[in-house]
């Protein structure tokens, strides 16, 4: 009798553990800036939906990503990985088109971005989550690679709608002429001229919205507000002194959302960009409204953040830089978590944070078990986001080809082409005053933590699709 009933009881145990798991939606927006949301309050951009999410939750202000572009930052989130430890830490791109190339089929079907993508041995939050018993859905900008062994069907996703490349035409939904949107695993053009953030609103309702017993995780990844990956009526421009590829066109949105902002900013460039971003979070608010409607907002842990820093549109004040680089304005991004009931309302926190910890913080609300001998350099930052305890995070190093940084404690070392120095985060976050010459030893205490981080990137176990092994 008794072995009976101690089998009841765990089943009565497991089954009332998994009705309490959350679903789990995870937004990323692409190249929006720290202060491009309308709670902070210094642009005249209009983002109603994520100020409410902010409100009902947690906002973060100093939450990091592990690189300052695409596709080694949604790498890293996706595996909990440094982009050095997965080997993704360059972009996946093909820079011909710098110079106005338009690829042939053939020519794009053994490019870098065909050919490339992250390492097939990589886990990903699509295989933790479903090893968990998660329904998993991709929309949007997966930016992993296009072969199919690296599509998300073959990374732990159910379904996938949204293109494999960086970048992308809104309308045309190709880049640089060759069509780029998927269905699954096949390329499709069924939905061209139709914007692509009302596609991938669409469809994350139609993922919400289906029939099924199990909890989901939908991770959502708008291009928005990224420059649309086009040729603009005017060509884009050869390289020439500057070495830089010039885009004419830059973001793109609808007219009724541009019109929204042309008597506020300077530039139509600027208002097409506010308008793409309140696009967007015209699209989060419905699939919020989606949730409530079928009661499960209260079961739903929704998770905000982007890709990386602003790349220039209305700038990132207070912080220096942009995409791209090592100062804060590359690095440093909104950040916003919501769970109503679990998570403070109206909290906001400044502890160090970074997007390394998605995996680990999901993996722990799940219950989902991360694979033995799995190498994670995040933390379960749930106990910091409702406030219980303080972060663990104390250093976060970065580095793009020559480029580098690192930050350990309050203090910042950049040392990068476009400058440099040793920063004291705590008094100067908008890094503008160089204190190397006065903290040698702060100086040398840093990049002693920069070189020991490499040494042990350099020692994992080699991973593609850059790394020589």
């Amino acid at each position: 009798m008794i072995p009976r009933i101690l089998g009841v009881v765990f089943f009565l145990t497991v089954a009332l553990h998994a009705a309490e798991r959350p679903n789990i939606l995870l937004i990323v927006s692409d190249d929006q800036g720290y202060p491009d949301l309308s709670c902070i309050g210094t642009k005249p951009v209009l983002t109603p939906h994520l100020d409410r999410l902010a409100a009902e939750g947690v906002r973060a202000t100093n939450f990091y990503v592990a690189w300052s572009a695409c596709t080694p930052s949604r790498g890293s989130l996706l595996t909990g990985r440094y982009p050095q430890r997965n080997g993704l830490y360059d972009m996946i791109r093909n820079d011909l088109v710098n110079y106005g190339h338009r690829y042939t089929p053939d020519e794009y079907a053994v490019s870098p971005e065909m050919t490339l993508g992250l390492d097939v041995r990589e886990q990903t939050l699509g295989n933790l989550l479903r090893s968990a018993g998660y329904r998993t859905g991709m929309v949007g900008k997966w930016d992993m690679g296009q072969a199919r062994r690296f599509l998300p069907l073959q990374r732990g996703f159910d379904s996938f709608y949204g293109h494999g490349n960086n970048g992308i035409d809104y309308y045309t939904h190709e880049r640089y002429g060759v069509p780029s949107l998927f269905v699954n695993n096949e390329r499709s053009d069924a939905d061209r001229g139709i914007y692509a953030t009302d596609l991938f609103k669409r469809e994350a309702l139609d993922f919400v919205r289906a029939k099924d017993d199990r909890p989901w995780f939908l991770y959502l990844a708008f291009n928005a507000p990224h420059g649309a990956s086009s040729f603009a009526s005017v060509a884009a421009e050869k390289k020439e002194i500057t070495g830089e590829a010039k885009e004419t066109e830059g973001v793109q949105a609808p007219e009724n959302y541009t019109a929204m902002y042309r008597r506020k900013v300077a530039s139509e460039k600027l208002a097409r960009y506010y308008g793409a971003v309140s696009c967007m979070d015209d699209a989060i608010g419905e699939v919020v409204a989606q949730l409530e409607k079928q009661g499960q907002r209260e079961n739903t842990l929704i998770l905000f953040f982007s890709d990386n820093g602003g790349s220039g549109n209305g700038g990132n004040a207070p912080l220096r830089g942009q995409k791209s680089t090592m100062w804060e304005g590359g690095l440093r991004v909104p950040f916003v978590a919501s769970w109503p009931g679990r998570l403070p309302a109206g909290r906001v926190t400044d502890e160090f944070l970074s997007s390394l910890e998605v995996w680990p913080t999901l993996a722990g609300v799940s219950g989902a078990q991360t694979p033995p001998g799995l190498k994670l350099d995040g933390f379960d930052a749930w106990p910091v986001l409702s406030g219980a305890k303080k972060s663990s995070r104390t250093e976060m190093f970065w580095q793009r080809r020559s480029d580098r940084a690192a930050r350990v404690g309050q203090w910042k070392w950049v040392d990068s082409a476009k400058g440099g120095g040793l920063f004291d985060l705590a008094s100067d976050l908008g890094e503008t005053k160089d204190l190397a010459p006065q903290k040698p030893a702060e100086l040398a205490q840093v990049k002693a933590r920069f070189d020991a981080w490499r040494a042990e990137m350099d020692a994992s176990e080699p991973r593609g699709p850059f790394r020589d092994y």
